[in-house]
């Protein structure tokens, strides 16, 4: 991108990234013959499958009980878009039992049971960084995929609001490389769920070279990713506040006097 002032609010400095393998990376353009059916019936398994997976995961970490007290970022003075407790109420902090070379940075401390505990106020930053970032876009030139069950409802209800596209579900390979396909796009940015989740969307975006937006986990790897959201992406309630702020900080960068409620962002799965 030659634009200055985009690339400033990118996190792609070579400090700041591990050279490492790309698994799927190679930069070929993925052959796309999409039979609709079969497209359909997979999306439904997996879908079944994301959802009773997902579930898992949420009643494990919610389980695990985000207390008010916990200790999850080293100024407690910290200002924040919101109060500190409905971070830990959503759980964002959670990460998971393991983490990446990647991810040190963003990670507080790590607890008893050996979940890692996010810096809650290194997220608070990130969201305001990328609001930064994706407001100097034209809104329908962002494109934001979730796989993930949980992330679907509030990665739409973010697409709506600040006027995005959105791509949740499947990715389809080929829907930013191969012309020839029906559902092809040309988007300038991608925000999306879980690198891990998303890596079709992550390596279409780095083949015909868009930034990326990722909410990472503690176990992510950020190799492709140009601007990290440090948070708990495998929570139905993580999610959609993060989602929610980050759309309304959007919208405030771009003078809009519209602020959206959480509760527009909650799916009720």
């Amino acid at each position: 991108m030659s634009n200055e002032g985009n690339q400033e609010g990118l996190d792609a400095a070579e400090e700041e990234i591990d050279e490492e393998p790309d698994a799927g990376g190679s930069g070929a353009e993925p052959e796309v013959d999409v039979d609709p059916d079969e497209d359909v019936r997979a999306e439904n398994d997996e879908s079944t499958a994301d959802a009773e997976t997902e579930a898992e995961a949420e009643t494990e970490e919610e389980s695990a009980g985000p207390a008010f007290d916990e200790d999850v970022m080293p100024d407690e003075e910290a200002d924040l878009l919101i109060p500190v407790e409905e971070y830990l109420g959503a759980g964002a902090h959670i990460g998971t039992q393991q983490k990446t070379k990647d991810m040190e940075r963003f990670i507080h401390r790590v607890r008893t049971d050996g979940l890692y505990v996010l810096d809650v106020s290194m997220t608070d930053q990130r969201i305001r960084t990328a609001a930064d970032f994706l407001s100097n876009y034209d809104p329908e030139q962002v494109l934001v995929t979730s796989s993930r069950q949980y992330g679907r409802f509030p990665a739409e209800k973010f697409a709506e609001v600040i006027g995005a596209r959105a791509r949740t579900g499947r990715f389809i390979p080929g829907t930013l490389t191969n012309p020839k396909y029906d559902g092809y796009i040309e988007p300038d940015v991608v925000v999306v769920t879980d690198p891990i989740g998303d890596a079709q969307a992550v390596t279409e975006a780095i083949t015909v070279g868009i930034p990326v937006i990722a909410m990472c986990d503690s176990n992510n790897s950020t190799s492709n990713v140009d601007l990290v959201i440090p948070t708990n992406n495998k929570g139905r309630k993580a999610l959609s506040v993060v989602y929610w702020l980050l759309a309304n900080e959007t919208l405030d960068r771009r003078g809009s006097d519209t602020v959206y409620a959480l509760e527009d962002f909650e799916s009720g799965i």
